[in-house]
């Protein structure tokens, strides 16, 4: 589905797999933040996402009211989950509101894992 939107000059239609692709760049640039987690169905392991593939870890939805956004993260370890959670949905918030002039309803984390970062 593609949120769409109407100005003077005619209709934009954006995907949400680029509101997902969007969101995933923005969430890897907070602190704290290791990369996007992808779980596989298989085993029930949360698998690290990076690069193009962060939007697997991202599921977009829109709605008459806005978007709502989960994230499948995995932190950095030794790092405030709850300070790090709070500073993802503060500016993946900002960015994709900003980006898509679209109101962003709920963004909803779920932590998959911690990881030791180099």
């Amino acid at each position: 589905m593609a949120g769409l939107m109407e100005n003077e000059n005619g209709n934009i239609s954006i995907d949400t797999e680029v509101i997902a692709q969007y969101a995933g760049h923005a969430a890897l640039d907070c602190f704290g933040i290791v990369g996007m987690a992808s779980l596989s169905m298989k085993d029930g392991l949360a698998k690290l996402l990076k690069g193009s593939n962060v939007s697997r870890g991202v599921n977009v939805v829109i709605d008459d009211s806005g978007l709502n956004i989960n994230f499948h993260i995995i932190v950095a370890y030794g790092v405030n989950i709850k300070t790090v959670v709070d500073n993802l949905v503060n500016t993946v918030k900002y960015q994709v509101e900003d980006y898509t002039t679209m109101k962003v309803n709920a963004i909803n984390v779920y932590v998959e894992g911690v990881r030791v970062i180099d």
